[in-house]
């Protein structure tokens, strides 16, 4: 091999050296993954997209009942940060070891009713229900907004005169959908999953006496990180409460 021949194969080898001693791009591999109830889609989705571009941190976001989460967490799902609609559930993970720190009572929520928009009428919208018209509410066996629900209606005492009209949805936003699309002529909801929406409006507020408590605590997964932590930090901090009042939400502490 000539002197110019030698000369280049060493650059070359301490360029291939020097790339893989080179520290990686900012973020690159930091990534944490949330498991949040499905509530929580639309704030956490541009909470998310800012600490993104804040901390360099991939934001994966999985949502959907939070009894369907618990359950995949339980099975062993990996999953950085868990956000349910139901501290109940979150005690399960709890007792089966699947947290990594203690949870924290992160939002309160109300419910409200709705209806699709442009509906008429004023006063109490149940004594208006037509002979074939449905009340959507969520599945009370996995979507705390549904167990909410089926509650508040046997305090208020409406169940015996709905029961018979109620139509399940898989989550909450899809008891907004079945009201939207003309499907259920009423739906109980989370307020969030009301606020700022065009194609339903709230016909009912319960008042504060038959309001439940609606908590969403947070917590650490079993496996999850320092990106886990610091992005539960940024959860609390003033930046996303204002998402979250603003998405109808209401920050604890």
């Amino acid at each position: 091999m000539n002197r110019h021949a030698l000369t280049a194969a060493f650059v070359g080898l301490a360029l291939v050296v020097l790339a893989a001693c080179a520290p990686a791009a900012p973020g690159r591999d930091r990534t944490v993954t949330v498991f949040a109830a499905a509530s929580l889609t639309d704030a956490l989705t541009e909470i998310a997209a800012d600490y993104e571009r804040e901390a360099g941190t991939a934001v994966v976001l999985s949502f959907g009942a939070t009894g369907g989460l618990a359950r995949q967490v339980q099975a062993g799902a990996p999953a950085d940060v868990i956000i349910l609609a139901d501290p109940a559930w979150m005690d399960r993970l709890q007792a089966a070891e699947r947290l990594g720190a203690e949870p924290v009572d992160l939002l309160r929520n109300d419910l409200v009713v709705i209806a699709p928009k442009g509906t008429d009428g004023e006063g109490d919208p149940f004594a208006a229900l037509g002979g074939g018209d449905r009340l959507a509410i969520g599945d009370p066996e996995s979507v705390p907004a549904g167990a909410y629900a089926r509650a508040w209606l046997q305090r208020s005492g409406r169940w015996d005169a709905v029961k018979d009209r109620l139509v399940f949805g898989a989550d909450v936003r899809a008891v907004r959908a079945f009201v939207a699309r003309g499907e259920a002529a009423l739906g109980v909801v989370y307020r969030s999953d009301a606020v700022g929406r065009t194609d339903v409006r709230i016909v009912l507020a319960p008042p504060a006496a038959e309001q439940p408590i609606i908590l969403y605590p947070a917590a650490k997964g079993v496996d999850g990180g320092p990106e886990a932590t610091a992005f539960l930090a940024h959860l609390s901090s003033p930046m996303a409460a204002a998402v979250f009042r603003r998405r109808g939400f209401e920050p604890v502490g």
